[in-house]
């Protein structure tokens, strides 16, 4: 349609309506209350690009999350770009863009997290044809992208605030408040379906205007398990696009709300403690019943060794989990065990310092640690391929000190054995696995087992036959 035709004719028939209205009223059969304007509102954005047909079976992601304000040194959309072959490299097949929109400045901490406007792009980081550019780029490489959504909360100088104070939280004398002691950002009221409605309507809009495929939500435990039900619902209705929608909670019930996927802080704080501590390897196997408790069977649980969060709050991979070689042990586990993996940009290289909040003091230095990279790279081109790992059956033979399992699919069975100490650790193998002849996943070599198998410090080995 015309857009010029349709205006006309929309403001041709607002004036009917208006007139006719008035003229109601003044016959005492209607209120005299103006009638505000009919205009498009509820009509969806023009769909830019074509919808992705490439977007993975949740059981089949590899997620790689990207902060613009250090991954490169323009801190912007065209440094991920520049760098999206490589990403692509590392077997990712679905980037994770943290929010994109402008921040707040009232009140403000310069957090990515304040949200001033939930429908535009954030200067920071470049224009909306920049971010289309991304994602184009992406699908062309075969990778989705999903964006950063905050849900629970805007910044105080969100438009929102002062044309509709009642879309917001606010106490006995009308203030609106902070949630969880966050300064920089004012409650948002669940229990306002006008609010609900114009929230939904803005993920709907990236969607279409952006042609993204999904969302990580932030503190998915603030709103409501309906409103996601809700929102999941009307998007899922989008029957061009499939998205895929990762909860920040480690709620399981969430995924009876919609969500494909909930986040594993409960992993990655066994990991913590299993280096840290010396606690038992077996905690895992409590974390594989408990963090898919209600889920179906496409359901998963992203599991990392860091993030955004806590990087600058806990420290690096390598200052957590045993060095370069401690970590990639450490990695097997969550990209093999029981979840998808998830890898914070700058991972990959061993990034040694700490990006610290508000994600602005460090850079990443791409050329260190080569053969770091090529070690993630082999891990997660194996579990590309092996429908095993993603999708099988899982029986676990952890102990106190080595993560053990198989993972089983059909005629493919993958046996993984990970030590997660700093010592050489005799093991005795299951009766399932000892005494018979495998391959080596990674080089292809045959491999014998018997009934002991001595792993050196954070070492692992994959098995297939």
């Amino acid at each position: 349609m015309n857009k010029l035709n349709f205006k006309s004719k929309t403001n041709v028939l607002n004036t009917i309506i208006i007139a006719t209205m008035l003229t109601l009223g003044s016959c005492g059969t209607a209120s005299n209350t103006p009638v505000p304007p009919i205009s498009p509102v509820n009509q969806d954005p023009a769909q830019y690009g074509t919808p992705f047909t490439g977007v993975p079976d949740a059981r089949d992601a590899s997620i790689y999350q990207v902060n613009m304000r250090c991954f490169s040194s323009t801190h912007d959309f065209q440094g991920v770009i520049s760098r999206l072959d490589s990403i692509k490299s590392l077997g990712i097949n679905v980037i994770y863009l943290m929010p994109i929109y402008p921040v707040g400045i009232l009140k403000s901490v310069n957090s990515p997290y304040c949200v001033r406007d939930y429908k535009a792009v954030n200067s920071e980081f470049g224009t909306l044809t920049d971010l289309r550019s991304l994602i184009d780029g992406a699908h062309s490489r075969g990778m989705s992208v999903i964006l950063d959504w905050v849900a629970n909360h805007t910044s105080w100088d969100n438009a929102w605030i002062t044309a509709y104070p009642s879309w917001y939280v606010q106490n006995a004398g009308g203030v609106i408040q902070s949630p969880n002691g966050w300064n920089d950002v004012a409650q948002l009221n669940f229990q306002n379906q006008d609010m609900r409605a114009a929230m939904i309507k803005a993920m709907k809009y990236w969607v279409f205007t952006a042609n993204c495929d999904g969302f990580r939500c932030d503190y998915a435990d603030g709103p409501p398990a309906d409103f996601w039900t809700q929102a999941i619902d009307t998007l899922r209705n989008i029957s061009t696009h499939k998205l895929l929608m990762l909860a920040e909670s480690d709620n399981s019930a969430l995924f009876s709300a919609g969500f494909n996927y909930t986040f594993g802080f409960n992993f990655y704080g066994q990991m913590k403690t299993i280096f840290s501590s010396n606690k038992p390897v077996t905690n895992i196997d409590n974390l594989n019943t408990s963090e898919y408790s209600g889920a179906s069977g496409s359901n998963m649980v992203v599991r990392y060794l860091t993030n955004h969060d806590v990087n600058g709050s806990d420290g690096t991979p390598l200052s957590l989990f045993g060095g370069s070689t401690g970590s990639m042990a450490a990695f097997v586990v969550a990209a093999y065990m029981k979840g998808v993996p998830m890898i914070y940009n700058g991972q990959e290289v061993g990034t040694p310092v700490q990006l610290v909040f508000p994600f602005t003091n460090q850079q990443i230095n791409w050329t260190l640690n080569p053969s770091m990279v090529a070690e993630y790279k082999k891990i997660l081109a194996f579990r590309n391929n092996s429908v095993a790992i993603r999708r099988g059956t899982l029986t676990s033979y952890d102990n106190a000190d080595i993560c053990a399992f198989t993972k089983t699919s059909g005629t493919e069975t993958v046996f993984v054995i990970s030590n997660l100490r700093n010592a050489s650790i005799n093991f005795t193998l299951p009766a399932a696995v000892a005494s018979s002849v495998w391959n080596d996943a990674f080089t292809g070599n045959s491999v014998t087992l018997n009934t002991q198998l001595t792993l050196l410090p954070y070492s692992y080995m994959v098995l297939k036959k």
